[in-house]
């Protein structure tokens, strides 16, 4: 079960995705606590069973953890690993599992960042790379986190914190992204937008008889 997230709480690593991907998604699952399926959650709640279950294994020398949890008080952020490969040279490498087809998309990026920054607070190691495992092609995308990553890592954090304090939901984006989010009907994106154009409408009205 979740439970609603306030702005002193740790951001859930999976929050930055729905954020980047759509705010307002993000304030519905995270603020709202709304959430229903479709064939892409359900699809993506398949994959993740594959990793669900914490646990180790070696592989060639390489030790890798399923559903490793992580945080860091540093950046107040909390969640967990699909895997996590530990390397013998001292690398480690997470791996974010996404069903779909090999591409790159900034949400998953992004989550995967949050997670290689929280493996940094934990070990005190840099985590410079890490890999996004497509479930439908079984491919490996492999993901530098730069920089720019990093930053907009915190900046995503902080707009979901600003987010919870004042409780209001982001608008609808009303676009290319909602014809395949699960919460579309409890949206409402072509609703809201016909019902910001119309206050449109009527504000251009009163102003031209002023």
């Amino acid at each position: 079960m979740q439970f609603p997230v306030t702005d002193a709480d740790p951001v859930p690593l999976a929050a930055l995705q729905h954020w980047a991907y759509c705010p307002r998604q993000c304030g519905l699952i995270h603020l709202e606590q709304a959430f229903e399926d479709n064939l892409h959650t359900a699809r993506g709640q398949a994959v993740h069973h594959l990793v669900d279950t914490p646990g180790y294994e070696m592989k060639a020398g390489v030790k890798v953890e399923r559903a490793l949890p992580l945080w860091s008080d540093r950046l107040g952020l909390i969640g967990k690993a699909d895997l996590v490969e530990f390397h013998p040279d001292g690398t480690v490498f997470p791996v974010e599992f996404k069903h779909g087809a090999k591409r790159q998309k900034l949400h998953d990026d992004l989550q995967l960042a949050a997670q290689a920054m929280c493996l940094e607070d934990m070990l005190g190691r840099p985590v410079p790379r890490g890999a996004i495992y497509h479930a439908s092609s079984h491919r490996r995308r492999e993901v530098a986190i730069t920089p720019a990553l990093r930053e907009l890592v915190v900046e995503t954090a902080n707009a979901i914190r600003a987010m919870l304090a004042t409780g209001q939901l982001p608008a609808p984006v009303n676009d290319a992204r909602c014809r395949e989010c699960s919460l579309k009907e409890i949206c409402q994106p072509e609703a809201m937008a016909e019902s910001q154009r119309q206050t449109r409408l009527r504000e251009e009205l009163f102003n031209a008889t002023e």
